[in-house]
């Protein structure tokens, strides 16, 4: 229907779509009897200016931090990052990200061939290179993720990672290491895909669906001859796989 986001609560569901293609009839006749729904305009706001006033910086363990470039540096986890999000995801507040970078923090990147599909703001393509990854691309299909990726790619002084805005992997290459943390339709229609592009040693990284999603996630890989690792790991009832080819 075009929803682009939402929020939970008990008993409440906020559903966000831009005001020019909602369909009040739409919604209406989809909505079972029991539930009823009520429309609020958004204002225009400085997005970034809310941002700044809520952003706290997080720490992954003693691993990584995570912070706005206005905060201080901190000595207390082997990486820092700086990330700017700006209407980009992953800050490693969302409980996904934060799981794929303590993932991370057990995979060895030295050395190793990195696809970042779906980079968002780019953290974790940045967090690979500071890993010792030898090169990475980072891959969105949103035009706004790319320019923000790019800037925090340079503000984190890295110089072996590639941006490109792409709809697909096609002619991608061949990557030691995957990351894929988007959300479960997505990764399910381009698993096949991801097999193809992973390594025979390789491994891949992904996240962005919730326990009840697992059945599903492990059924399309055996269909694409991959397996999972390790125990996934559950975080707020979201989900982070480690996996493999068979």
């Amino acid at each position: 229907m075009g929803f682009d986001g939402f929020e939970e609560e008990e008993n409440i569901l906020h559903a966000f779509i831009p005001e020019n293609i909602f369909d009040p009839e739409n919604i209406a006749t989809t909505l079972s009897p029991k539930f009823s729904f009520s429309k609020k305009i958004i204002a225009e706001q400085n997005w970034n200016e809310e941002w700044e006033k809520n952003f706290q910086p997080i720490s992954v363990g003693d691993f990584c931090s995570v912070r706005a470039e206005f905060h201080l540096a901190t000595s207390k986890t082997k990486f820092d990052i700086i990330i700017t999000p700006k209407m980009s995801f992953g800050t490693g507040h969302h409980a996904t990200t934060y799981m794929m970078i303590d993932t991370m923090k057990n995979i060895d990147f030295k050395e190793k061939t990195v696809l970042d599909f779906g980079t968002g703001t780019g953290v974790l393509a940045i967090l690979a290179e500071k890993c010792g990854a030898k090169s990475v691309l980072a891959i969105d299909n949103d035009e706004w993720s790319i320019r923000n990726a790019t800037e925090n790619i340079l503000m984190n002084r890295c110089g072996r990672i590639t941006v490109e805005k792409r709809d697909s992997t096609r002619d991608a290459g061949v990557f030691d290491i995957i990351l894929a943390n988007i959300n479960k339709n997505v990764i399910i229609e381009n698993l096949p895909d991801l097999q193809q592009h992973l390594s025979a040693e390789g491994v891949l990284l992904t996240s962005g669906f919730l326990q009840q999603d697992l059945f599903d996630l492990e059924k399309e890989a055996e269909k694409n001859s991959l397996t999972i690792v390790a125990p996934p790991q559950m975080l707020h009832n979201w989900l982070s796989l480690r996996l493999k080819k068979i």
